[in-house]
């Protein structure tokens, strides 16, 4: 129905937004959770990391002396029933090896109704031109 495609496009909207969220706040856990339990996650620095034990080892170790702030926004979603491609757009402030730096991308993302809660099946982020603020602030 249009009413359950509304709820569904809105509760994956909101992954992202949580998952930002999170990572604002280095709450691992809370950013694992969002995964499916055999997920993947690709970044540029990184090979693949696949499942949650993985994951919650990546993202410690990723967030562990860095900062990252990241903004996300003009979601696409293509829903077919329990499962659902997406890509979102992002603006990163970031600390890393004590620089701060700008950045933009976006994520190519995957989900899946998992107990009847949207997960992501996987993550691919893709970065352009990190341009560094000199002389700034550590961003914290």
């Amino acid at each position: 129905t249009v009413l359950r495609e509304l709820a569904d496009r809105e509760a994956i909207r909101d992954l992202p937004r949580r998952y930002a969220h999170h990572v604002w706040h280095k709450d691992i856990a809370a950013i694992v959770d969002l995964f499916a339990e055999d997920a993947t996650m690709d970044t540029p620095d990184l090979p693949t990391i696949r499942g949650t034990k993985a994951l919650l080892e990546g993202f410690t170790g990723m967030l562990a002396d860095d900062d990252f702030h990241p903004f996300v926004h003009n979601h696409v979603i293509d829903l077919d029933g329990d499962v659902a491609g997406g890509t979102c757009y992002l603006d990163l402030r970031a600390t890393v090896n004590g620089k701060n730096l700008l950045s933009s991308g976006f994520y190519d993302d995957r989900y899946v109704r998992v107990d009847g809660a949207w997960k992501f099946q996987s993550r691919k982020v893709t970065m352009y031109d990190f341009v560094s603020l000199r002389g700034a602030p550590k961003v914290s």
